[in-house]
């Protein structure tokens, strides 16, 4: 069966995927990223797990993956295959493209940013599924973006392109670790929550989770610690859309579990500030943590020129339908 491999690399955890022509999950496997370790042993942990990977699919299937996909963190070059800088993992200028090819027999391989990776697949087969424009935007320890046109993801003249949470929505306000004062993801994130509320209701270990539910019991310091959130997102996504016109606004991560505690104030914080501009739809994500994985298999079929989600951004193969992806239930550790 022809297959590809794809991995997605976080900074403590890799989840990897055998991904068939339909676009289902083959075989799925995760393992920690054991950046304990040193960043050298990170890179060496990759070539191992996508060569375990590769020789899995030869043994299950009769022929090795034809490409794989790797989405990774921090700031990436994709388009010369280079891992250039991820504080979480401590490494720079890692040829990772060339790594991976070298060890996995020469096949093609797809090196992607793991948020645009991910919103490549909430674009195509998630929740931004037939639209030509989209903004996806996980809330979590921080605040990224990939900008969806067209069944593919912008990534900018020098791989910054969606770096949403760095817009300045408070000037003056918090300092961020970015250099500047008042950028979103110093309100609006899932850890800027969480400190906001320990702050407010004096438990150290409380987090944004723990905000939600007092939000949903009515607690009045709750709800101003989240009506801060959402003001200030609603912000940011309105300058975004100004900008973007997007049909459509995705929005995951873990600030985005809380569901409607979440969208309901954030739909209404954004109607209230348009003016000219076209209110998109405003939905959550729908692929949770299989994202990543789902859009470097998506990543490795482009290379091949076979993308089984496309052609172009609506989700349709080449019979004009939908292919679904499935979850087995072997996932090993």
């Amino acid at each position: 069966m022809r297959h590809v491999i794809a991995l997605d690399v976080g900074g403590t955890g890799m989840k990897a995927a055998l991904a068939g022509p339909g676009g289902e999950l083959l075989h799925q496997a995760r393992r920690a990223t054991g950046r304990d370790r040193g960043p050298d042993a990170v890179v060496e942990g990759i070539l191992d797990f996508a060569a375990e990977l590769r020789a899995l699919g030869v043994d299950r299937f009769g022929e090795p993956a034809r490409a794989a996909g790797v989405a990774v963190p921090g700031i990436v070059d994709e388009e010369h295959g280079t891992a250039v800088y991820a504080a979480n993992l401590g490494w720079r200028d890692v040829p990772l493209r060339a790594l991976l090819a070298e060890r996995l027999g020469s096949v093609p391989v797809a090196l992607g940013h793991d948020v645009r990776t991910g919103g490549l697949a909430e674009g195509r087969i998630g929740a931004g599924k037939g639209a030509d424009r989209f903004l996806f935007v996980p809330l979590g320890t921080g605040i990224a973006g990939a900008i969806g046109i067209d069944g593919r993801v912008e990534s900018g003249a020098h791989g910054f392109a969606g770096e949403i949470g760095h817009v300045v929505v408070r000037p003056g306000g918090l300092p961020c670790p970015c250099g500047q004062r008042g950028c979103l993801e110093r309100f609006a994130s899932a850890s800027a929550v969480s400190q906001a509320w320990a702050e407010a209701c004096g438990d150290p270990d409380a987090d944004a989770a723990d905000c939600a539910k007092a939000v949903d019991s009515g607690d009045p310091r709750a709800r101003a610690v989240w009506q801060d959130a959402v003001d200030a997102l609603a912000d940011g996504l309105v300058t975004a859309l100004t900008l973007l016109d997007p049909r459509v606004l995705i929005i995951g991560g873990g600030l985005a579990e809380a569901g409607e505690t979440l969208f309901s104030p954030l739909r209404d914080a954004v109607r209230r500030r348009v003016t000219f501009q076209k209110l998109p739809r405003i939905v959550p994500a729908a692929l949770g943590d299989t994202a990543g994985c789902l859009g470097a298999g998506l990543l490795a079929w482009d290379l091949l020129g076979t993308d089984p989600h496309g052609p172009g951004p609506h989700g349709a193969g080449p019979d004009g339908t939908t292919p679904t992806t499935t979850t087995p239930p072997e996932v090993t550790t």
